[in-house]
C-alpha cells in the first residue's frame, strides 16, 4: 500500500481523502495532538542518550576504579531517566486527551451528520449500522489515533536514531540489526495482506449482529408469543460464531507474527554477544585501541530497542489494518451529503396550505425510471379534508411524503402555498406541514416533554388543547401522574392507540397549514375516529386536512377522497360519487359494511 500510495494509485488517493475527513474533527484538540509527539521524541533521546553514557560510565569508571567519574555519569544517567518518564507521563496524558477529544468530536459530527439526512439519505444505511459505526468504529479509530501519535512517531524515530548510535559505536556489528529488518518487514507485508480482508469482513457482520439484537429486543413480545426464543438464541449464536470464527484467525496470524519478532531480536542479541566478546578479547577491553565491555552493553541495549521499535511498528500496522475498514465506514456517514438542503434565498412563510401535484413522477433510486408514483395531478385548496385510500403498496404514503419534502419529486413539482416545496426553508416547510406517519414514535420522557416536540415553548393549556382535539386527555387524566407520566423508549408502556393519539396531539401543536395523518388512527375505536375528525372540523377549519386510511369511515365525510391504484391516481371524488362510480372503492366499501346493503 506505501508502494501504491507513492505511485499515486486510485486507491490510496481515496484513503487519504478518508483521513482528511476524519482529521477535520481533531479541532479543539490540535495542540495536543501537535505536542504528542514533541514529547515522544523528546522521551526517546533521552533514551537513546542513556546507552551511551552507560558504556563510559563502565569503561571509564567502573572498569578503571574511578569513583568520581561513576557518580559524575550516574547523576547524568538519573537525570536522563527523570527527563524521559517526565516526558513519557506527560506525552501518555496529551495522547490520552487528544484521542478520547476526536472521538468525542467524531461522534457528535456523526451524529449530527445521520440529523440532517433525508429519508433517502437514512436508506443506504440500516440502523444497525449506523450504531456499530458510532460505537464499534469510532473505539477503533480513536485505538489507532492514540497509537499513531504515541508510538508511529515514537517507534520510527527510536529506529533511526538507535541505528545511527549502534554504526557509531561499531559499524561491523551494527550491520546485524540491518540483515533482520527484511524478514520483519516481509512479515509485515503478508500478514498486511492477509488480515485486512478479514477484518473489514469482520465489521460488515457486526452490522449483522446488531440487526439480530436491535431486531430481537425491539420484538421480544412477537418472539415469546411464538415460543421462538430457542431459534432467536441459534440465529445469535451463529452470527456471533462467524465473528468468532474470524477474530481467531486474524489472532493466530498476528501470534504467528510476533515469535518471527522475537527470534530476530534473540537472534541478533547472541550474534552481537558472540562477535562482540571476540573483539574485546583481541582488543584487550581497551576503548584506547578497539571493543570494549561497556560498548558491547550499549549494543545490545540498542538491539533491545530497535527490534522493539520494530515490534512497535508491527503493533501500529495491525490497528491500523483493524481501523482502516472503520475509517471507511465512517467516512462514508461523514462524506454522504444531504440531497434535501435548502436553497441559497428560501421562502421563509407559508401563505396558506393550497396543495398542487403537477406531473409528478416519483422513484425512491435516483435515475431510476421505475416510479412507484406516475404521472400524479391534483390540486387541494386550503382548509378541505382530503381522505386517501387504496390497497397496500399503492404508494399512498409515498404520495403525502412529497408535501412536506421527505423526499424530492423525480420529475414535475409539489407546491405548498402556492410556492415549489424545493424553494421553502425545509424547516419552514415542514412546521407548516405536520405528518403523523405510520410508525408513531414516543421518545422517553414525560408525556408533557413528548407533546413537546410539536412546539418547546408550549404552555400547559396549549398541550391540553392539543390533546383534546386527539381525544387523548380522557386517558390522561386517568394516569396519577397526568401529563407528567414517564413514557417508556418507544412508549411501550402505553397502548397502541393512545399512542397515536399523544402522536396526532403533538403534530397539532405545531399549528400546521396542513396536517397529514398517515393511517394515523388505525388503532383507535370507530368513535373515537369520529370523534378526531369532528374536532378537526370544528376547532382547525383553515388547516388542510389529508387522511390516509383503510376504514371508509374514516375518510366518507371528506371534502374529496383519493382512490390510489398502483402508485397512480385511479379515482378523485366524494364518497357517493366514489361508491357508485369507482370499482376500487366501491369493492371495498361493501366488503367493510359486511353485505349490510344487501
Amino acid at each position: 500500500e506505501i508502494a501504491s500510495c507513492l505511485v499515486g494509485s486510485e486507491m490510496c488517493i481515496r484513503d487519504r481523502d478518508y483521513m482528511f475527513t476524519l482529521l477535520k474533527s481533531v479541532r479543539e484538540y490540535k495542540w495536543v495532538s501537535i505536542i504528542t509527539p514533541i514529547l515522544k521524541i523528546a522521551e526517546v533521546i533521552m533514551e537513546v542518550l542513556i546507552p551511551l553514557y552507560m558504556a563510559d560510565l563502565i569503561d571509564y569508571g567502573i572498569d578503571k576504579g574511578d569513583m568520581d567519574y561513576v557518580w559524575k555519569m550516574g547523576l547524568i544517567l538519573v537525570g536522563f531517566t527523570i527527563l524521559s518518564f517526565t516526558f513519557g507521563v506527560v506525552g501518555s496524558i496529551t495522547v490520552s486527551k487528544a484521542s478520547t477529544g476526536f472521538a468525542k468530536n467524531l461522534r457528535k459530527d456523526m451524529f449530527y451528520k445521520v440529523q440532517n439526512y433525508s429519508f433517502s439519505n437514512i436508506d443506504k444505511f440500516s440502523t444497525s449500522s449506523i450504531v456499530t459505526r458510532l460505537t464499534t468504529d469510532v473505539t477503533n479509530i480513536q485505538n489507532a489515533y492514540q497509537m499513531s501519535l504515541a508510538i508511529a512517531v515514537r517507534a520510527p524515530i527510536m529506529f533511526i536514531v538507535a541505528i545511527v548510535a549502534s554504526f557509531t559505536i561499531n559499524a561491523q556489528l551494527a550491520w546485524v540489526y540491518v540483515a533482520c529488518v527484511p524478514i520483519i518487514a516481509a512479515v509485515m507485508f503478508i500478514f498486511i495482506k492477509v488480515v485486512n480482508p478479514i477484518f473489514r469482513r469482520v465489521f460488515k457482520t457486526y452490522d449483522k449482529l446488531n440487526n439480530v439484537v436491535q431486531e430481537n429486543v425491539r420484538g421480544i413480545r412477537v418472539v415469546k408469543s411464538f415460543v421462538r426464543e430457542d431459534y432467536e438464541v441459534k440465529k445469535f449464536k451463529g452470527i456471533s460464531g462467524i465473528i468468532f470464527k474470524d477474530f481467531a484467525t486474524a489472532e493466530k496470524l498476528m501470534a504467528g507474527a510476533s515469535p518471527v519478532m522475537m527470534f530476530c531480536l534473540y537472534g541478533s542479541i547472541i550474534l552481537i554477544s558472540w562477535f562482540g566478546a571476540r573483539m574485546i578479547i583481541a582488543s584487550g577491553n581497551n576503548p584506547q585501541v578497539g571493543f570494549t565491555t561497556g560498548q558491547l552493553m550499549s549494543l545490545i541495549t540498542y538491539a533491545t530497542q530497535i527490534l522493539m521499535s520494530l515490534m512497535m511498528v508491527t503493533m501500529i500496522i495491525i490497528m491500523l489494518t483493524m481501523s482502516k475498514a472503520s475509517v471507511e465506514r465512517v467516512s462514508e456517514i461523514l462524506n454522504e451529503e444531504s440531497d434535501i438542503h435548502s436553497p441559497e434565498n428560501p421562502v421563509t412563510e407559508v401563505k396558506n396550505g393550497d396543495i398542487s401535484f403537477e406531473n409528478v413522477n416519483f422513484a425512491y433510486k435516483k435515475d431510476s425510471d421505475n416510479y412507484c408514483l406516475k404521472n400524479i395531478n391534483l390540486n387541494i385548496k386550503s382548509g378541505e379534508t382530503i381522505g386517501i385510500i387504496g390497497g397496500t403498496g399503492s404508494s399512498k404514503s409515498s404520495l403525502i411524503q412529497l408535501i412536506s419534502r421527505l423526499y424530492d419529486v423525480s420529475t414535475g413539482s409539489v407546491k405548498v402555498g402556492d410556492v415549489d416545496v424545493r424553494d421553502y426553508d425545509v424547516k419552514v416547510l415542514r412546521d407548516a406541514v405536520s405528518v403523523v406517519l405510520q410508525k408513531n414514535v414516543l421518545f422517553s420522557g414525560t408525556i408533557k416533554e413528548n407533546l413537546r416536540w410539536g412546539d418547546e415553548n408550549a404552555t400547559d393549556e396549549q398541550i391540553k388543547h392539543a390533546c383534546k382535539l386527539a381525544q387523548a386527555e380522557e386517558f390522561i387524566e386517568g394516569f396519577p401522574d397526568k401529563y407528567d407520566t414517564y413514557i417508556e423508549q418507544g412508549g411501550a408502556n402505553v397502548s397502541g392507540g393512545q399512542k397515536q393519539r399523544l402522536c396526532i396531539a403533538r403534530a397539532l401543536l405545531k399549528k400546521p397549514k396542513v396536517l397529514i395523518l398517515d393511517d394515523s388512527t388505525s388503532a383507535v375505536d370507530t368513535k373515537t375516529d369520529a370523534l378526531i375528525r369532528q374536532a378537526f372540523a370544528e376547532e382547525i377549519p383553515d388547516t388542510t386536512k389529508i387522511i390516509i386510511a383503510q376504514r371508509i369511515a374514516s375518510v366518507q365525510n371528506a371534502d374529496k377522497i383519493i382512490v390510489m391504484n398502483n402508485g397512480c391516481i385511479d379515482a378523485v371524488g366524494t364518497h357517493e360519487q366514489l361508491v357508485d362510480n369507482n370499482k376500487i372503492y366501491s369493492e371495498v366499501y361493501y366488503s367493510q359494511k359486511n353485505g349490510d346493503e344487501d
